[in-house]
């Protein structure tokens, strides 16, 4: 392994080490509040119940969190998009881990179904544990090839194509965490802090995490496509010359040299 590779393998496991950390006391936190308000399951009548100013802390706190994952990612990458990448890796680890060590401490949640509370600005969301979890997986999979893959920029306009698809998915599935809240926002506060939905749209959820993908499946696809062109290669003075540039380049060669090949023969 050369040093390259070692220093993005420590970075890699700084960000993972950092985000299970923080995930420990993310869940020490919630399961200090849910003790407070007897809300260890949190899916039962009044699940948002008012108890002093709990409920702005908390909202402020999320928002502490989410700085800090974002944080430790600026430090550890050294451009944009691997500043993003680690970003990615911590929140999907963090979101993970937060799961596990919840079920170490207090044995919920009971299975991946458990419906929760996972966020709750600008409205709560509710979904079974396994709607976050597979968002998480998804950005430690595209935090990991980002930070730790070299891939040449894409040059035919599909990256930018696969962002506008997972805008479109991150939208979806937002809208799917939310939707009982936003049908009872019209109702107020209470409304909204005792909503309980009923079912979640696992196809339509589906749907979204599919085009979620869309960036890591770009960019696999971009892999792919280099990992073929150099294995076509030949070395050629110094550097790579690929098999579906050599016609083109031969042919070139030729009519660009024509001109030289006819003072040379009136010399003679």
């Amino acid at each position: 392994m050369n040093k390259t590779n070692l220093n993005t393998t420590s970075r890699w496991l700084t960000v993972v080490i950092f985000a299970m950390a923080m995930a420990w006391v993310e869940s020490a936190v919630v399961y200090y509040l849910r003790t407070m308000i007897d809300r260890i399951e949190p899916y039962q009548p009044t699940p948002l119940p008012i108890i002093g100013g709990l409920g702005p802390a908390e909202m402020v706190r999320e928002v502490a969190t989410m700085v800090m994952l974002l944080t430790v990612g600026i430090l550890a990458g050294r451009n944009w998009k691997s500043r993003l990448g680690y970003s990615a890796i911590a929140f999907g680890v963090w979101d993970i881990f937060y799961y596990v060590f919840l079920k170490v401490m207090c044995g919920w949640p009971h299975s991946l179904l458990d419906w929760d509370i996972l966020f709750l600005l600008p409205l709560p969301w509710w979904g079974p544990v396994l709607a976050p979890v597979s968002i998480a997986l998804l950005m430690v999979l595209w935090g990991t090839v980002v930070s730790s893959w070299r891939i040449e920029r894409a040059r035919d306009g599909l990256e930018w194509k696969a962002w506008a698809l997972n805008f479109l998915g991150v939208i979806l599935a937002l809208y799917l965490f939310m939707a009982d809240s936003i049908r009872v926002a019209h109702g107020g506060v209470d409304a909204i802090r005792n909503v309980l939905p009923q079912s979640f749209n696992w196809p339509l959820f589906c749907v979204a995490l599919l085009v979620m993908a869309a960036p890591i499946l770009e960019l696999l696809w971009r892999w792919r496509g280099a990992v073929t062109q150099t294995k076509t290669a030949t070395l050629v003075d110094g550097d790579w010359e690929y098999a579906s540039d050599r016609g083109r380049d031969r042919g070139r060669g030729r009519s660009e040299l024509e001109p030289v090949k006819i003072l040379i023969e009136q010399g003679k």
